[in-house]
């Protein structure tokens, strides 16, 4: 038995109400759909290189970057976030790793910085890795304290080793919105 027009479009009605629901259920406070962290810097601490790294070839078997609650997969509600995303055996993720651990240091107080190892990604962070993640290594994102994104892009984001002022570029213009 085929149902009527109006039992049709009812049922239309209620199944984009349902898709709706199901959008926007875990949606934040901040318009974020993904889980906000508490205020304060939070996130990835005591970032630092990992020993060894090549700089030049894809010899290093250790990801790039060390440091404390590298599991942390909360965005910020009150400040940007700055999130990595690389590999190991990766001489260019070596190179953007530097420079990211630059901008940790002299800003950490100004934005939470995720580090997402994708061969070992924590469940928060499979949510980031579904959004931001562009396919190649390494991936850089950057969200404004409203959790929109400000730049999600892949490849350096320098030409010279070290240069981190791209980085700081873009954080300024997160911190700015």
């Amino acid at each position: 038995m085929k149902p009527d027009r109006a039992t049709t479009i009812v049922a239309a009605c209620l199944a984009t109400v349902a898709a709706a629901g199901l959008l926007f259920a875990g949606e934040k406070k901040n318009g974020s759909p993904f889980a906000a962290a508490a205020p304060g810097p939070g996130g990835a601490s005591n970032l630092a290189l990992a020993a060894g790294l090549s700089f030049t070839d894809d010899s290093s078997a250790a990801f790039p970057i060390r440091g404390e609650n590298l599991s942390d997969g909360k965005i910020a509600s009150d400040r940007p976030t700055a999130i990595f995303f690389g590999t190991s055996h990766c001489w260019n993720t070596n190179r953007e790793a530097e420079r990211f651990v630059s901008l940790y240091r002299k800003h950490r107080d100004e934005a939470r910085f995720l580090v997402v190892d994708l061969e070992n990604a924590s469940p928060d962070q499979r949510e980031l890795v579904a959004r931001f993640y562009r396919g190649a290594i390494p991936t850089v994102a950057f969200l404004d304290p409203k959790g929109n994104i400000v730049y999600d892009r892949a490849g350096e984001t320098a030409r010279e080793r070290g240069d981190a002022s791209e980085l700081e570029k873009i954080l300024r213009t997160a911190n700015s919105r």
